[in-house]
């Protein structure tokens, strides 16, 4: 059974490192990718009360809508679409200051300002990409990807 995670204070970075720590062994032992993904988007959503964090699965030539807190999403995204897309298509990172300045922008919510995206890449294919948005302008920053490719990185 899971314990309660611990909501870390102080920096940005304090708490990201206390919560991978969380993460790795919330995760240790579940080889279940759905069931990983959900407790991660949770995880990270308790933490940091972002707008929208969640997955898109690869599935064929689309993005699926995988585990996700926050409000209704959009079901699938296509390959090279939108911030998420483009994430999949050049297997990396996207940081978006400001999305309604992202050309081809997919607006699943009119609420969301800014956005980052990570590739979940496994043996050299990224197989799902960790979206996450804020309310806020210009909200993430190189910390955030650091710990965000971290965490893909336990998927």
């Amino acid at each position: 059974m899971a314990e309660d995670l611990i909501i870390a204070t102080g920096s940005k970075e304090e708490q990201y490192q206390l919560l991978f720590r969380q993460i790795e062994a919330l995760l240790s032992g579940e080889t279940d990718c759905i069931a990983n993904m959900a407790n991660i988007a949770a995880a990270l959503k308790e933490q940091f009360n972002f707008w929208w964090v969640g997955f898109y699965i690869v599935r064929q030539e689309e993005l699926v809508l995988g585990p996700f807190q926050g409000p209704v999403a959009c079901t699938r995204i296509g390959y090279g679409k939108g911030v998420c897309g483009s994430a999949w298509k050049d297997q990396s990172t996207l940081i978006v200051p400001d999305v309604e300045q992202f050309p081809g922008h997919i607006a699943c919510s009119s609420l969301s300002r800014s956005e980052i995206v990570v590739p979940v890449i496994k043996e050299g294919t990224c197989v799902a990409v960790l979206d996450v948005d804020s309310e806020h302008l210009d909200f993430f920053d190189t910390t955030d990807q650091k710990y965000l490719e971290k965490i893909c990185g336990l998927i």
